[in-house]
């Protein structure tokens, strides 16, 4: 019986050959890695997968989909919205399931998957909480929400996203995915980003940098001095940053410095007991 694709969970179901090819050399996957593929949907990637893994995590909340899969040997589902997974309980239980996996030199987990587009910001950010235990991400995502997580500054599609994601990662658009390569066809663009944990980021309190570059870019048409000008000073800001630009006038490196600065005026000012 042919499974009708889930408007409710955005299912759309990769079928191009060609592209399935290309995805699996970008990931590159090797005997023993520990890996976890995100929506396996139909397993037109995972079947792939498994064959060079020998073994691999699935994350699919649709039921009907989640015991077809259960029926391959080579598969532990875990039948979930991916949004309520524990990533750092996760990669410990597989690590704990597959030991010879530090033979290959491999000790954290590989994520993969293609996106539900309607939550994959959510998605993202969830992952972000976890980051210290992934090794890398490869996810199929709609085109326009890679451009904007690529982004550079002083372009169109730099923001929030960019400068969040940016801090922890390096990102690249490796593939594009036209809608034919689907069924149902999507109504947008796809592509493929890989997305590398920096060994050593900057060092820094993730919820004040998440409000500042939100405050940031709420009215990104406005010089910083309307907006983050504004909540500089509220924070009591003893130092510099030239708020006569706008929001993506700002290099990522600029944001988490003023981010450090900040969270190092408020423990100042707590330590001598102003705050």
């Amino acid at each position: 019986m042919k499974h009708i694709a889930r408007k409710r969970f955005g299912q759309h179901f990769l079928t191009d050959r060609l592209i399935i090819e290309g995805i699996v050399e970008a990931i590159a996957p090797l005997p023993g890695q520990p890996m976890v593929e995100i929506g396996p949907g139909l397993a037109a990637l995972t079947k792939p997968l498994v064959e060079r893994l020998g073994h691999l995590t699935v994350i699919e909340l649709d039921r009907d989909l989640a015991r077809q899969l259960r029926s391959h040997p080579q598969l532990t589902v875990v039948e979930s919205d991916v949004l309520r997974v524990d990533f750092r309980q996760l990669a410990e239980q597989v690590r704990l399931a597959a030991p010879e996996t530090a033979s290959v030199g491999v000790h954290k987990l590989r994520v993969v998957g293609n996106l539900p587009y309607n939550i994959s910001t959510p998605i993202l950010f969830h992952l972000l909480d976890a980051v210290e235990v992934i090794e890398d991400q490869h996810f199929m995502l709609q085109k326009e929400v890679i451009d904007r997580m690529v982004a550079a500054p002083s372009t169109s599609d730099y923001g929030r996203l960019s400068v969040m994601l940016q801090w922890r990662y390096a990102m690249e658009n490796v593939l594009y995915v036209p809608p034919q390569s689907f069924d149902p066809p999507p109504r947008v663009d796809s592509a493929i980003v890989r997305m590398v944990p920096h060994a050593e980021p900057a060092a820094l309190d993730v919820k004040l940098l998440s409000e500042l570059v939100r405050v940031a870019f709420s009215q990104r048409r406005k010089l910083l001095r309307h907006t983050l000008g504004q909540w500089l000073e509220q924070h009591a800001f003893a130092g510099e940053f030239d708020v006569k630009r706008r929001a993506e006038e700002v290099p990522v490196a600029e944001y988490l410095a003023l981010t450090q600065q900040v969270q190092a005026d408020a423990a100042r000012l707590e330590k001598t007991g102003i705050l």
